[in-house]
């Protein structure tokens, strides 16, 4: 199956708990690649989802991960944990820092 390459990804609206900031996040990047354009300061270390040093906490909203098992534990992921280096937005979501 072939995408029609005059439909663009989606882009959902992300948004700091804690602050209020919103910010643009296309579907097909990592949630820290889009608070990273958009000048938001989120702890970022390995890129890969092994390191949590980037994890949050999705208070609405749900993600998608490329790899199948992203370091999290079987009690974090349906908390709403996740780790921004590697999500993707599936929906518009709010996230805050843990």
């Amino acid at each position: 199956m072939t995408r029609d390459s005059s439909q663009q990804p989606p882009v959902f609206k992300g948004m700091l708990q804690d602050t209020g900031a919103a910010f643009a996040a296309p579907a097909e990047q990592s949630l820290f690649s889009s608070m990273r354009q958009a000048g938001i300061d989120w702890p970022v270390s390995c890129r890969n989802g092994t390191c949590r040093t980037c994890i949050g906490q999705l208070v609405t909203g749900e993600v998608a991960y490329d790899i199948p098992w992203p370091g999290l534990s079987l009690e974090e992921k349906p908390d709403g944990y996740c780790l921004p280096c590697i999500a993707r937005p599936l929906c518009d979501f709010v996230i805050q820092r843990t």
